[in-house]
């Protein structure tokens, strides 16, 4: 099937097969590596980005359903000069990171999380990344860094 998708701000237009999933289409046809498989349950965010402004699990989602959509990946979160997101930066600034396979889904569920609710407390903000799963960091500095972001 053909689609037409615009990621970090560049119109593709593909044909792809109908039971590909999107983390598949940003991965393999684009070549877009920083959005990881963790799971294929949909249970731990690492393939999280932006569909139309909204953080999605991108293993749930068929790339045929991303047709006519604005994706954002990790990749699309740094500036034309490669400056760092004010999350990104955050992540970096408070260690909210260790291995860092969980952090390009962290840093898109929380950025989401922040355009939702630009002044949550720490409860919101462990309510609002419960669906992505870290293994190293306890979320301590994870939670730190988000709350940074948002300039607490």
């Amino acid at each position: 099937m053909k689609i037409n998708v615009t990621v970090n701000g560049v119109k593709h237009t593909s044909d792809v097969e109908p039971r590909m999933l999107l983390v598949q289409y940003v991965r393999e046809v684009l070549g877009l590596t920083g959005t990881n498989i963790g799971c294929d349950t949909s249970s731990c965010g690492a393939c999280s980005l932006h569909v139309d402004g909204e953080a999605v699990k991108s293993c749930t989602l068929l790339a045929v359903q991303a047709d006519g959509s604005s994706v954002t990946t990790i990749e699309g979160m740094a500036g034309a000069d490669g400056s760092l997101h004010p999350m990104q930066k955050a992540f970096m600034d408070n260690h909210g990171l260790q291995c860092g396979y969980c952090t390009p889904g962290m840093v898109m569920a929380a950025t989401s999380l922040l355009k939702e609710n630009p002044n949550p407390s720490e409860d919101d903000v462990r309510i609002g990344l419960e669906g992505n799963l870290c293994r190293c960091t306890g979320y301590h500095n994870i939670v730190k860094a988000v709350l940074a972001a948002a300039g607490k």
